[in-house]
């Protein structure tokens, strides 16, 4: 069966608030407009839905991610009713919960379903493998980083050939330090009270203790008394967490150094304010979006050694590995960094290998192949 010319495709995530889960959803959503494909995407809604509707694509609201046993199939139904208005091609599911009623409506449907594997899921309880399984589920898995698709085939037997690695993608135009005004850059420092002589290692991500903000407190006290960490990113009602990072902070002696500023829009200007960026996970990430775009923006990367962090941070003349959980090793690391390094060639690596463009080439080409393919499973 041959690709039709046109296709649409409807996008299932949880929410569209900030994280590269979400940013990954309207990359790939301005991928199908401009190639003049249908762009739909449901979730709960969030911050990123006005941007996404003026890519051109259609945002509908639905609680698609509850974990409510009971509203399975009023939310198996309403998908099914969604991927008729929409005229679906493929369901697209890029979370565990959602991607459960979005796979039953997609195989009722007669419809292709297509998953992205975005994170190592963890098996804390009985039954957890299976609840994690519905993402290798899909005619076609994406993968987002070798370490991922090697996780999934020892995890849950998928085979090889249903399985697409496709690295997420940095935006070289957003991401590019030409494009990012020195005024831009002070005024972050500015709002989070850095002043231009101390030094601004800065850790990404949400809020939570696999990320290593606890990890980075401890590297922090080893630090001269000018280096300031600031843990960006929101706490996503882990209020107890943050707390417990400013106690941490006050018993070592480096409150005044550690600073919460939450959510931050200017992520480019965040970065281009820092003058390290660490990203010391306790667990294994599956790709490692943040030390890719900081390397776009010229930013020397101290990483933990697991995950996909290494194939970004793996060469050493644009970052370092750390043995993750070594609050010491990224301490000296973070001291040892070089002041200058070839950070042109650090930015072309990354628009190679992960850039924006290559995950929007790579996941059109899933789709085209599942439509030419067009055998979804049964259930």
């Amino acid at each position: 069966m041959s690709e039709p010319s046109s296709y649409s495709v409807l996008q299932v995530v949880p929410e569209l608030d900030a994280g590269g889960v979400e940013r990954t959803v309207l990359e790939v959503a301005e991928a199908l407009v401009k190639a003049g494909h249908a762009a739909h995407v449901v979730s709960a809604g969030g911050r990123l839905v006005g941007e996404l509707t003026a890519l051109g694509a259609t945002h509908y609201t639905m609680d698609v991610g509850s974990k409510n046993l009971l509203s399975f199939p009023w939310r198996v139904a309403a998908l099914r009713r969604l991927i008729h208005h929409t005229d679906a091609d493929i369901v697209h599911a890029r979370s565990r919960a959602p991607a459960w009623a979005a796979w039953r409506a997609a195989v009722a449907e007669g419809i292709p379903f297509v998953t992205t594997y975005h994170g190592i899921y963890n098996e804390g309880w009985p039954g957890k493998r299976r609840y994690n399984s519905i993402m290798a589920r899909g005619d076609r898995v994406i993968a987002n980083s070798e370490f991922t698709a090697g996780h999934i085939m020892a995890t849950h037997g998928t085979p090889r050939s249903r399985i697409t690695v496709v690295p997420r993608g940095v935006d070289m135009a957003r991401f590019d330090p030409a494009a990012v005004s020195d005024a831009r850059a002070d005024a972050v420092r500015a709002r989070w009270g850095v002043a231009e002589a101390q030094t601004l290692v800065l850790l990404l991500g949400r809020l939570t203790r696999w990320k290593g903000q606890t990890v980075a407190v401890d590297a922090l006290a080893g630090l001269p008394d000018d280096h300031v960490l600031v843990c960006m990113g929101d706490a996503q009602g882990r209020d107890a967490y943050a707390a417990e990072l400013r106690a941490q902070a006050d018993r070592l002696g480096v409150a005044a150094r550690l600073i919460l500023p939450g959510h931050e829009d200017d992520v480019p200007a965040a970065l281009l304010a820092s003058d390290v960026v660490i990203a010391p996970s306790t667990d294994p990430e599956a790709f490692g979006r943040t030390a890719a775009e900081a390397q776009a923006m010229g930013r020397w990367v101290v990483a933990a050694d697991h995950g996909g962090a290494v194939d970004v941070v793996g060469d050493p003349r644009f970052g370092s590995l750390v043995p993750p959980g070594d609050a010491d090793a990224l301490a000296g690391a973070i001291l040892a960094r070089p002041i200058n390094f070839d950070r042109r060639a650090a930015r072309a690596r990354i628009a190679e290998r992960f850039s924006k463009a290559s995950l929007q080439r790579g996941v059109l080409r899933v789709y085209s192949d599942v439509l030419e393919r067009k055998s979804p499973q049964s259930p």
